[in-house]
């Protein structure tokens, strides 16, 4: 029998802080593993360029990647390094909701851990939350931590 999967959508924000502490804590208590999962929004599909609502034109990918990895990825694991838990982390590039969608298929995860918000409220009123979009196609038991 394979190990119970729990993703975590992560984004650097103190709601995917949390959902990445609610999915570590379950994940203790059911012997689950994890998967941080960052997705990094392609400029080119941005809707607007408004400050706020998207993020900024990303010129060196690798560089962002990079940043990413160093400041939110890897913190997140040497913080719950010692909860005995196996914590694996990707950072993928897409629309959030589809990337997550799409690695929750493929990896066949047990369940979905997202912040109830993500780093902008002005963003989610305006273009739906990633939270909100999962909650309508997910097709597995979605977490949202507040």
């Amino acid at each position: 029998m394979n190990k119970c999967l729990y993703l975590v959508g992560v984004d650097g924000s103190e709601w995917g802080d949390r959902a990445t502490e609610r999915a570590v804590h379950l994940a203790k208590q059911t012997g689950a593993q994890v998967k941080l999962v960052y997705v990094l929004s392609w400029p080119a599909v941005q809707p607007m360029m408004v400050e706020e609502v998207a993020p900024p034109i990303i010129l060196d990918q690798d560089e962002e990647e990079k940043q990413v990895t160093k400041n939110v990825l890897e913190p997140l694991k040497r913080k719950y390094s010692g909860a005995d838990v196996p914590i694996t982390t990707e950072l993928v590039w897409g629309d959030p909701a589809l990337v997550l969608h799409d690695c929750a298929k493929e990896e066949r995860a047990n369940m979905l851990f997202v912040g109830r918000r993500g780093r902008s409220r002005f963003a989610d009123l305006i273009l739906g939350s990633v939270a909100n979009k999962l909650a309508h196609c997910i097709g597995i038991p979605l977490v949202l931590v507040p």
